[in-house]
């Protein structure tokens, strides 16, 4: 197995470990989850091909939809719900 799947293989790993921890302590593994990322996705698609860069890349959106669409949505503009705050009355975001 080539040193990029077995990093990815890691970051799946380490990934799963962060979204067990209380939503306080995931910030910042999280980010820096967040951040390498698309860099290993890169690597992998260099090595293995874009079919391999397709799949994780669908992978890591499916598993980090909620930091993707916090962020996109503070980049846009939008309101966002500050995920440290509780959540208001009637579970609503």
């Amino acid at each position: 197995m080539s040193l990029p799947l077995i990093l990815g293989a890691v970051w799946v790993i380490a990934s799963a470990g962060v979204a067990m921890l209380p939503m306080r302590q995931q910030m910042l593994p999280g980010l820096a989850l967040l951040i390498a990322a698309p860099l290993l996705l890169i690597w992998i698609g260099v090595v293995h091909g874009w079919m391999w860069l397709a799949f994780g890349a669908f992978a890591f959106v499916s598993m980090f939809r909620r930091p993707i669409l916090y962020f996109a949505r503070k980049a846009l503009g939008l309101p966002v719900h500050d995920p440290r705050q509780p959540v208001p009355e009637g579970g609503h975001e």
